[in-house]
């Protein structure tokens, strides 16, 4: 099969399309025909040789964490998925023809492989740090990094529970934002002040890595009520950075509950091919993106 893979850590270069042996389904494991795979963050920071407190990578590696299609192959004590399902769900080397996954659900009706893709580690992220920043129904949170994955899952789950939400974007997003439900401000030179006039904030979450855990603890208050999950020196500032995906084991039937009720839409910016996956790394690193980047395969 073809798949993406790196055999050192560096830059977008080192992802090279190889012919690699087919993976196959172990216990509690399915294998599915990928049509389409998420692009995450994760998947260049992991490339780069960042630690981000996962086992550690071993050489050469795979890209790529949730991916949508077919099932071809159920693994010994799998139950309720049969061989033809269409699924969208996480596992590893999602970067491929094939892939095995650990977690998944049946895909909501009406959705695409290539939407479906976008979904797993998003909100299974955006559901974990919610409950991890704490923030309750009536209060108010502020969302850094808003217009992405993980920040259009969090408005949209946020303002399903009943909780007020400020987001932080660019001057280009501030209608999608909007069109979320969410308050929304810029990022820049002011851009405290300007949350201030919005509200006061009861917690805060940081989506997008761009040095301003300081300015959320000041915002907030206490450090206990911010959680980022892009900055890895939060932890000088007495934040919590929340780097590991899967801790939440409902995830994606919750997912498929909010996309079949309509409370849940994230939108795909842009699309690509396995041979394209050094491209969708640049084009994730450098930001700015308004729902999810995929790999279709």
């Amino acid at each position: 099969m073809k798949k993406v893979s790196f055999a050192e850590f560096g830059g977008p270069d080192v992802l090279q399309l190889i012919d690699a042996e087919e993976p196959h389904a172990g216990p509690g494991r399915i294998r599915i025909a990928v049509r389409a795979a998420g692009v995450n963050p994760v998947d260049w920071r992991v490339r780069e040789g960042q630690v981000l407190g996962a086992h550690p990578t071993e050489l050469p590696a795979g890209v790529g964490l949730d991916a949508a299609g077919v099932v071809d192959e159920v693994g010994e004590g799998v139950a309720g998925v049969e061989i033809g399902d269409q699924v969208f769900g996480e596992g590893s080397s999602t970067y491929a023809e094939f892939a095995v996954l650990s977690a998944w659900a049946r895909m909501p009706e009406g959705l695409t492989f290539e939407e479906a893709a976008g979904y797993p580690s998003v909100v299974e992220t955006a559901l974990r740090v919610l409950r991890e920043v704490g923030v309750l129904p009536g209060q108010t949170l502020l969302v850094s990094g808003a217009s992405g994955g993980v920040g259009s899952a969090v408005l949209q789950i946020a303002r399903e529970r009943g909780i007020t939400v400020i987001g932080t974007g660019g001057a280009s997003n501030q209608d999608y934002l909007r069109g979320l439900g969410a308050l929304a401000t810029t990022y820049g030179e002011g851009w405290t002040e300007r949350v201030r006039q919005l509200g006061r904030v009861d917690a805060a979450l940081d989506l997008a890595g761009s040095g301003v855990v300081r300015e959320l603890v000041e915002l907030t208050g206490d450090p206990r009520r911010v959680v980022s999950i892009a900055d890895l020196g939060a932890p000088e500032f007495g934040v919590r950075f929340s780097g590991v995906a899967g801790s939440v084991p409902d995830a994606l039937a919750e997912a498929a509950r909010l996309i079949a009720r309509g409370k849940l839409h994230i939108p795909v910016e842009k699309s690509y091919t396995l041979a394209e996956a050094a491209e969708a790394h640049i084009d994730s690193r450098a930001g700015h993106t308004r729902g999810r980047r995929v790999i279709v395969v």
